[in-house]
């Protein structure tokens, strides 16, 4: 399993031609204490770069892009009832949604773990 960084805070990990999505824990941080979750319908398909789910903070609403194409299988129900579970274990536990991997050529675009960090140390 292959987890890749995007510019605007997701994590992707990647197994076989299914992938799951979810924000890192520099964006919770940034988003403070999370109080709503909003997920895509399954069976959507959705284009890098496209909002695929909404999260809410005490602080501000923020979306959740898509990292790559792709049509969404699953996803994490428990994040309605629980939105916390996003400032428990942001890169973990309290994943947004799993999707069909639509064009794994997109993951070239992304970071991996060391260049992510570098990039939040610009920030």
């Amino acid at each position: 399993m292959t987890t890749y960084y995007s510019k605007d805070h997701e994590w992707i990990s990647v197994e076989g031609d299914t992938a799951t999505v979810g924000i890192t824990a520099y964006a919770q941080e940034q988003l403070g204490d999370v109080v709503y979750v909003e997920l895509p319908e399954i069976g959507k398909t959705v284009s890098q770069g496209d909002e695929a789910a909404v999260v809410e903070s005490v602080k501000a609403a923020s979306e959740v892009y898509a990292p790559i194409d792709g049509e969404v299988l699953e996803t994490n129900d428990s994040l309605v009832d629980e939105p916390a579970k996003v400032n428990e274990d942001p890169e973990g536990a309290a994943w947004f949604l799993k999707m069909k991997v639509g064009n794994a050529d997109q993951l070239k675009e992304l970071m991996d773990a060391d260049a992510y960090k570098a990039y939040v140390e610009t920030l």
